[in-house]
């Protein structure tokens, strides 16, 4: 029987096709989604899939150096911490002091609290906070928090940056309404002021991939600084 490519339940399915044949049984991880849903944390965490595909990125860079910015409970920072090694370092930002609570106790639960720093407030504020700091360039940039912050991440991202640096934004497509310039959602217009500074930076080459799955329609974006 033939799938049909534009039905959602089929995404979901592929999905799983995916994760049973490429993404072995985990079960911290599960603990980890577990213990989110326990918490009351909203399920809107990357996908199994997704986060092997983050961790595949982090090994293919090489990268040492990680800042994320939104946490919610950990779960992607584990797959990409899992990746830096145990000399590797990952800053991740969350505003919300309970899913941070959570999140700390995850990557407790996996063992990498040696080589994440979960920092708890205003990402705005948590990142000039690093600049003071005088944060030294990260390797690869993730950024998952509010989306109509989302030109303000890229403008910290950059900053942050060096040459080969990898920036990495999700949910960048929003079930294709990124094209409706007559949106009032200002999710939709951080992205499409995110996606207009990127048209008009030199400083940063990448691409946009749409996604189907089990999260629904939506995308990434990938590039990196020159």
């Amino acid at each position: 029987m033939k799938a049909n490519a534009n039905d959602a339940a089929t995404w979901g399915k592929v999905d799983d096709y995916v994760t049973e044949h490429l993404i072995p049984y985990d079960e911290v991880l599960e603990k980890v989604l577990a213990a989110n849903r326990e918490a009351g944390l909203p399920e809107i965490d990357v996908s199994p899939a997704q986060g092997k595909l983050l961790n595949v990125i982090v090994q293919i860079k090489g990268a040492k150096r990680i800042l994320e910015i939104g946490t919610l409970g950990g779960y992607s920072t584990i797959w990409m911490a899992r990746a830096i090694g145990a000399e590797g370092r990952l800053i991740s930002l969350e505003l919300d002091p309970h899913h941070a609570k959570v999140a700390k106790s995850n990557v407790a639960l996996a063992g990498l609290e040696d080589r994440v720093s979960i920092r708890v407030g205003d990402a705005l504020v948590q990142l000039e906070q690093l600049a003071e700091e005088k944060t030294e360039p990260f390797d690869l940039i993730f950024i998952d928090a509010d989306k109509p912050n989302n030109p303000n991440y890229l403008k910290w991202a950059l900053q942050f940056s060096k040459a080969g640096t990898v920036i990495i934004s999700d949910n960048v497509i929003r079930n294709g309404e990124v094209i409706d310039y007559h949106s009032t959602d200002p999710r939709v217009h951080g992205i499409r002021k995110f996606m207009d500074m990127l048209s008009a930076d030199s400083a940063i080459a990448g691409t946009a991939i749409q996604t189907v799955g089990s999260k629904g329609y939506d995308g990434f974006y990938i590039g990196i600084v020159q």
